[in-house]
C-alpha cells in the first residue's frame, strides 16, 4: 500500500505543475491585454468613448394580416415614420436653430407633430388655447394669475434665451423647447416629436442628420382595415396595451408601449399576430449627428390569419341587412 501511494505521488505533482503553469499563463496573458487596453491604446479608446454615444432603438415588428378565405385583405398593416429627439450637448443657440428647422422641414412636407403649448398667435393677437387651465399653467411656472398670454409668451422667450424677432419662428422653436422642459428627454430616452411623418420627411431627416443634431427617425406600423368596416364585429379592434394586460403578458416580450388585440379576431389571435419586435443601434456623436445605425436584432413579422369567412359574400349580405334596416325605420315593408 506504501508503495502505491509513493508511485502515484510523482503523478499528482506533475498535474499540479501543470495545471499552475497553465493558470499564471492565462494570467499573463490577460495581464498583457489590459495593458494594452489601458495604456498602450487607453486614451485612443476614451477619445472614442468621449465621442461617440451608442443608443438603442425599438424596430417594431409588423402585425399579421387577416384574409378571408379566398385571400382577400380584411386588415393590413401599413409601416409608418416617426420623428424623435434625443439629449445631445449642443449649445442654447444651436439647439433653438435646431428646433426651427425641424419644424419648418415637418411643415413645408405636410406634417402634423405635437403641440402642447398653451399659447396660440393670431396676426396681432396673443391667446391661451385653454382658459380653463390658464390659471393651473401659471401657477406651476410661478407667474401672476393676471399674467396675459403675450406677457407669457415673452418671458418662455427669453427663458429659453431665443434670439429669433420674428414671433412665428419664436412660436415654432417654444414647440419643442416647451416640450422638452416639461417632458424630458435624454441621451437614452428619447422625445418623439411626431409619431407619423411622411416618406419625404424620413428620407430629409435621414440623409441630412448632420443638419438635425440629436434627432433620429424611428420606424412602427400601424392597422388598416381596407375595407373600412366590413365585418367589424368578427374582426375586433387594437389598442394601446392596458395595465392588466401587460402584467400577464410581460413574460411574452409585451412592454408598455405595444398594442394588443381588445375584442374579435384581434385579440383571440393574438399570440400568432403580434410579431417580435427587433432592435436597432444607433451610433451618435456628441453633438448629435448620426455616426451609424445597424440593426443589431431583425424584426419578425407576425403570422397571417385566414379566416373561412367570403368578403363578396359578407359585403352583400351587410348591405342587405342595412337596407332591411332602413326600411323597416322608415316603416317601408313590403
Amino acid at each position: 500500500m506504501e508503495r502505491y501511494r509513493k508511485k502515484k505521488l510523482p503523478n499528482i505533482n506533475l498535474r499540479y505543475n501543470a495545471l499552475s503553469a497553465m493558470v499564471y499563463i492565462i494570467g499573463i496573458v490577460l495581464l498583457i491585454q489590459l495593458f494594452n487596453l489601458q495604456i498602450i491604446n487607453g486614451a485612443s479608446y476614451r477619445e472614442t468613448s468621449n465621442t461617440r454615444l451608442t443608443r438603442e432603438s425599438t424596430l417594431y415588428a409588423s402585425r399579421g394580416y387577416i384574409l378571408d378565405r379566398n385571400g382577400n385583405e380584411l386588415a393590413t398593416t401599413e409601416m409608418t415614420f416617426s420623428l424623435e429627439m434625443y439629449k445631445t450637448k449642443l449649445d442654447t443657440k444651436v439647439l433653438n436653430e435646431t428646433a426651427l428647422k425641424i419644424i419648418n422641414t415637418l411643415e413645408t412636407n405636410g406634417d402634423s407633430y405635437t403641440d402642447t403649448f398653451p399659447i396660440k398667435i393670431d396676426p396681432f393677437e396673443y391667446t391661451f388655447t385653454s382658459d380653463e387651465k390658464k390659471k393651473t399653467w401659471l401657477e406651476t411656472y410661478d407667474l401672476d394669475e393676471n399674467t396675459t398670454a403675450e406677457e407669457a409668451f415673452y418671458y418662455f422667450k427669453d427663458k429659453y434665451d431665443i434670439e429669433n424677432e420674428d414671433v412665428s419662428e419664436v412660436r415654432k422653436i417654444l414647440v419643442i423647447r416647451y416640450r422638452i422642459s416639461s417632458e424630458g428627454y435624454s441621451s437614452t430616452k428619447s422625445l418623439t416629436i411626431s409619431s407619423n411623418i411622411s416618406r419625404e420627411s424620413a428620407l430629409i431627416f435621414t440623409e441630412q442628420s448632420d443638419l438635425y443634431p440629436g434627432v433620429t427617425v424611428g420606424q412602427s406600423s400601424s392597422r388598416s382595415y381596407p375595407n373600412s368596416n366590413l365585418a367589424s364585429h368578427i374582426l375586433g379592434y387594437i389598442n394601446s396595451i392596458t395595465s392588466e394586460q401587460y402584467q400577464e403578458n410581460k413574460d411574452k416580450g409585451y412592454s408598455m408601449s405595444d398594442i394588443y388585440g381588445q375584442t374579435g379576431i384581434e385579440y383571440v389571435f393574438e399570440e400568432y399576430l403580434k410579431g417580435d419586435n427587433g432592435v436597432k443601434q444607433i451610433d451618435m456623436s456628441v453633438d448629435g449627428s448620426i455616426v451609424s445605425e445597424y440593426v443589431a436584432e431583425e424584426a419578425t413579422q407576425g403570422s397571417d390569419v385566414v379566416l373561412t369567412i367570403d368578403a363578396n359574400l359578407q359585403a352583400i349580405t351587410e348591405q342587405a341587412l342595412e337596407n332591411t334596416i332602413n326600411n323597416i325605420r322608415n316603416r317601408r315593408i313590403w
